[in-house]
């Protein structure tokens, strides 16, 4: 399904719905679906030898997350296990909520930056232009899901679209 669009696909799950299936068989439905890596946020490297080689092995990439009270060592070494992107939630707390963009931001992606040759993608309240802007030159990738959900609520699929141009 995911091959028929021209854009990467991931999937985002917690860790029990690999285990439950299995996490080799999980990997191998992701990598015939089409899908290009997964987000399993409550998976820290260092307990998932199993998944992290089932991805090398179906050429996924495990995305992993940065948070802005992350250390420095703890940067390097998730670092040292990610591919595709890291994903660098905004703020602590739950997405969907505001999240005021400030140097604060700036300071932990530049600690994030220095950390990763990845590319950083950051959510957890952008949904706006003026958040977009704001990270345009700090940061690769703006990920802009709940807001994405909440138009679509509003307007369904017609308004998506235009939503989204109108962050560019």
């Amino acid at each position: 399904m995911a091959r028929r669009f021209d854009i990467p696909f991931l999937f985002m799950s917690y860790y029990n719905v690999l285990f439950r299936r299995g996490v080799s068989q999980f990997v191998e439905r992701m990598q015939a679906a089409g899908l290009r890596g997964a987000i399993v946020p409550d998976l820290p490297p260092e307990e998932g030898e199993e998944y992290l080689a089932a991805m090398k092995e179906a050429l996924l990439s495990p995305i992993f997350i940065y948070a802005p009270n992350t250390k420095p060592a703890r940067l390097a070494t998730i670092a040292q296990h990610a591919s595709g992107f890291v994903y660098c939630v905004a703020r602590k707390g739950v997405t969907g909520t505001d999240t005021a963009f400030s140097t604060d931001i700036t300071a932990y992606l530049e600690r994030a930056r220095a950390a990763t040759s990845l590319p950083l993608a950051v959510g957890f309240g952008v949904k706006e232009k003026q958040d977009v802007d704001f990270l345009r030159g700090k940061a690769d990738i703006a990920v802009v899901g709940s807001e994405t959900l909440r138009v679509l609520e509003r307007g369904g699929l017609a308004a998506v679209g235009p939503f989204l141009s109108s962050l560019r």
